[in-house]
């Protein structure tokens, strides 16, 4: 009799310690991909702070940066746009901003980072829309305007993207497309170009501070936001999310795609990133079955190449571009 109160009593606390453990695993993902759980932790300004603490501040990058901007609030002030809405497959509204340049077939599809919002990228549709691109810049799902439950860490975002090439497609049939992302939005436009269904319309890829994997990504940023061993705590989270958002992180491997492309990619980074590693795109470049290039950007933080020597960068994407576009 006393061995199977034992035995309960062992059972029930097993059981409890896994409730307890499923609710934490839980905890975890929503603090990492929910944005609106996120908000009511202050997750937000938290990564934010963090980020700007890792960020390289020299007086030049911030010069640099404020004449950017301001040369890019004097385009939006007087640069004609709509803001254009799609539907994803599982029922969620994408919105976007779209910059028409006119008559050519060139379009940029420009992708935003983890926690980003598409107005983070206005500086670059600035650039190519003065160079004769229409441009087409979203809200990646669970961001800024855009529906969703989770941040999808490049796999669902580039089920995404499609959706936005076909928008473009249905306008201009004839469309030569470039995708630009930064961060998480490189890693997005990675997988997009190293999908088996990848358009032929995709001429180049420019992948700005990509990742190489997000499953690794997300075990960095559990022990460095929580102190936590990536081991059990990243598989665990797959699980859960394979569950309740019907994706597997390990499904999200830029590093995988790149060995699978054909579309001419340009990886670039800065040195002295330190939110992703700089190694990360040495391993992409290596990896990569297409024609690439690797363009290195000393002195630049993380997503800061363009801010460090605005000329040089623009004019490494120019003369890249130009030997792939037609028009």
């Amino acid at each position: 009799m006393r061995r199977k109160k034992r035995i309960r009593a062992a059972a029930a606390c097993l059981i409890a310690l896994f409730a307890v453990y499923t609710v934490f695993v839980y905890f975890l993902v929503s603090a990492c991909l929910v944005p609106s759980f996120m908000d009511r932790l202050h997750a937000f300004e938290d990564i934010t702070r963090k980020c700007y603490s890792e960020q390289v501040q020299t007086q030049e990058l911030k010069e640099n940066r404020a004449q950017l901007l301001t040369q890019t609030q004097e385009w939006l002030e007087t640069v004609g746009r709509r803001k254009i809405q799609t539907e994803t497959q599982d029922g969620y509204l994408l919105v976007a901003e779209e910059f028409p340049a006119g008559e050519g077939d060139k379009w940029v599809l420009l992708l935003h980072g983890y926690t980003g919002w598409k107005e983070e990228m206005y500086q670059f549709a600035f650039w190519y829309y003065s160079q004769g691109y229409s441009v087409l810049v979203p809200d990646l799902r669970c961001q800024g305007e855009s529906e969703g439950d989770f941040i999808g860490m490049g796999w669902t975002d580039h089920y995404d993207g499609e959706l936005w090439i076909d928008h473009i497609l249905a306008q201009t049939p004839d469309a030569e497309i470039v995708l630009h992302g930064q961060s998480m939005g490189a890693a997005t436009a990675l997988i997009m170009a190293g999908s088996p269904e990848v358009s032929e319309h995709i001429v180049a890829v420019v992948s700005d501070s990509a990742y190489t994997e997000a499953y690794e990504m997300f075990g960095d940023k559990i022990t460095e936001w929580f102190h936590l061993p990536a081991a059990p705590f990243v598989d665990s989270a797959c699980l859960m999310l394979r569950l309740r958002g019907g994706y597997n992180l390990r499904d999200a491997s830029p590093l995988r795609a790149v060995s699978e492309s054909s579309v001419p990619t340009l990886f670039i980074h800065g040195d002295e990133d330190r939110m992703i590693d700089v190694g990360m795109s040495y391993e992409l470049f290596e990896a990569a079955s297409c024609e690439k290039e690797l363009f290195i950007v000393e002195g630049a933080g993380h997503a800061q190449a363009q801010d460090k020597d605005p000329d040089e960068y623009y004019g490494r994407i120019d003369a890249f571009l130009k030997r792939y576009l037609q028009g």
